[in-house]
């Protein structure tokens, strides 16, 4: 993808459960332009290197949370999660997934992020387990233990970190935050920081992508 070619960057994350209920958006999005209009994914990280379990407060926090994603979106949810012990909210393995997948197609890593994201969200599966993120992997193409194997590089760490990073410079505080760009002057507008319905989000797309092919 070139940077000059009109594009959207989707800032995410993969356990962020309110992009879970963008999941929806994302697609309609994907439909309507395809690869006229490429979207490329950078990880925003939500919470990174967490080492503590989650406590009973964490999990009531969180469940209100879903339960909010739930009513706004339709996604389904697996209440089984909060059944968990001991459970790390570390969402550092899966972003790093979603970078690893990114170095051999756009496209692919956003699928890999929708996977991960229904895989954690709607199956109660563990995706902070390299070897569960690796299987997902699998099911898109991926070589399994390849995969899991460069999950563990530290250049896939440093570049996943650099997302981060390019997050906090580019003002993202919450997370799905959709931008649109270049603008004839090189810049990059606001669709949506935060969660938005598809009526209000995909028209905005519309317009501004209209727009930019006409300049």
């Amino acid at each position: 993808m070139e940077q000059t070619q009109p594009h959207l960057v989707y800032f995410a994350d993969p356990m962020c459960s309110w992009c879970w209920g963008f999941v929806p958006v994302m697609a309609l999005i994907r439909r309507r332009f395809g690869d006229a209009l490429p979207i490329r994914v950078v990880m925003g990280g939500l919470r990174p290197g967490t080492e503590k379990p989650m406590t009973e407060a964490a999990k009531a926090d969180t469940r209100g949370h879903w339960e909010h994603v739930q009513e706004a979106s339709g996604q389904p949810f697996d209440w089984r999660f909060f059944e968990r012990e001991g459970f790390v909210y570390d969402t550092d393995p899966a972003a790093r997934a979603v970078v690893l997948a990114r170095r051999q197609d756009a496209v692919l890593a956003l699928a890999l992020l929708v996977r991960i994201q229904g895989a954690f969200y709607a199956q109660n599966q563990d995706v902070t387990q390299p070897a569960v993120l690796a299987a997902l992997a699998g099911e898109l193409g991926f070589d399994v233990a390849e995969f899991e194997a460069l999950l563990a590089d530290e250049g896939v760490k440093r570049e996943t970190w650099g997302d981060y990073a390019v997050s906090q410079r580019a003002g993202v505080t919450g997370f799905p935050t959709l931008v649109a760009g270049p603008n004839p002057d090189g810049t990059y507008g606001l669709v949506t920081r935060g969660f938005n319905v598809a009526e209000l989000v995909v028209p905005a797309v519309e317009e501004w992508f209209e727009g930019a092919r006409a300049a």
